[in-house]
């Protein structure tokens, strides 16, 4: 890419369009309306951090946290190991929709909409960050843009490609791409899955592998349908139904003629209508009881347009030795108190000692769930 070229690259993923431009007031946190099941406390690990999107860990303790409309790019710093931040750097703003953040071989990667950024040696220069080196910049420019990024056990990056509406079908869109790296450039990309209307979340399984990964259920079929999704991808070339099927089995009013919902892959478990899942991991650590270990934990963000609200939590998705689903069900809530949210999840990352972070766009905080029995 020419100098040129990447100076506009630049540019691009520093505009800010007018609908990103706000974003909502920082509501008040209040942990006692926090309900989490007995011997689990949670507290603030970081207050001040607005718009707290997807997090990723750098090698040496840093975290870093993306934003949606506000536009930043944060280096969230426990100092003293304390297991509390004592400061939020900003290490990059004006920035379109930075939903997503990965962290490789001491870079840290940033998700611009239609560009994968990179700031180089980011731990040792967060008072001074360097000029982001663009990767990409070749994503649409679409509805359900922002992007959740990770890299997987293969050493490619994971990057989805949302639907550029509630429900169509137009080709190129509703899937999850990977992208090989090699220096400065992506030197191949291949289509992992398709029919997945818009994944703000994946990760894989700490024993196989797999890719697991979250998906938002179209709208405007009333409160109670279509279900969101967990869904699984151990290997390329799948297909999860959207346009044309949505769950188990329902076929789509505007799509769904002449298809069957056995021609595509079923969700792992299908999650509550329109309680909008973002961040997945898999429970790795060694904290919390056994029961935990390698169970699914999903952050909910909750509905926008239901009569009655609903998500707004976090939520565990139990697996047998099978990888099969045999429960669904609330691990922390008490961010919605009757319609109201003072909170939203959004993310989650379980730290190297076992604890649960899980981040809130809606209060600005990231939180730290621990286990002391």
């Amino acid at each position: 890419m020419s100098r040129q070229a990447v100076s506009r690259a630049v540019a691009a993923a520093l505009t800010l369009t007018a609908a990103s431009g706000a974003y909502a007031a920082k509501q008040d946190v209040q942990l006692d309306k926090l309900n989490l099941p007995d011997g689990f406390k949670i507290e603030l690990y970081a207050d001040d951090v607005p718009n707290a999107r997807h997090m990723a860990l750098g090698e040496n303790g840093t975290l870093f946290v993306g934003s949606r409309r506000a536009g930043k790019v944060y280096a969230v710093i426990d100092n003293n190991g304390d297991q509390k931040a004592d400061e939020v750097k900003v290490i990059a703003e004006g920035l379109k929709l930075p939903t997503g953040v990965a962290f490789k071989d001491g870079d840290l990667y940033v998700s611009a909409v239609t560009s994968i950024l990179r700031f180089d040696d980011i731990e040792s220069r967060l008072d001074n960050p360097p000029q982001p080196v663009v990767i990409t910049d070749q994503f649409p420019d679409k509805h359900h843009g922002w992007k959740y990024i990770a890299f997987g056990p293969d050493g490619w990056l994971y990057v989805p490609i949302g639907a550029p509406c509630n429900i169509c079908e137009e080709k190129d869109y509703a899937n999850i791409q990977r992208l090989k790296i090699e220096g400065d450039e992506v030197v191949a990309t291949e289509t992992w899955a398709e029919g997945v209307r818009n994944t703000v979340g994946f990760t894989w399984h700490p024993e196989t592998d797999e890719l697991w990964f979250t998906d938002n259920g179209r709208d405007m079929l009333g409160d109670d349908i279509p279900p969101c999704e967990l869904n699984k991808a151990p290997r390329p070339g799948m297909h999860f139904g959207y346009p044309y099927c949505h769950g188990d089995d329902i076929l789509d009013p505007e799509f769904g003629e002449g298809k069957q919902c056995s021609d595509f892959v079923r969700p792992v478990q299908n999650l509550g209508p329109h309680v909008a899942p973002l961040g997945v991991k898999f429970y790795t650590g060694d904290q919390f009881p056994a029961e935990y270990k390698n169970q699914v934990l999903i952050a909910e963000h909750g509905s926008w347009n239901r009569t009655n609200k609903i998500g707004y939590r976090v939520t565990m998705v139990t697996l047998n030795d099978d990888g099969e689903a045999t429960s669904y069900a609330p691990f922390i809530d008490g961010w919605l108190q009757g319609e109201e949210a003072w909170g939203r999840p959004v993310d989650v990352l379980v730290m190297p000692d076992g604890a649960l972070l899980v981040s809130d766009d809606g209060a600005g905080v990231i939180y730290r769930i621990t286990y002391e029995g």
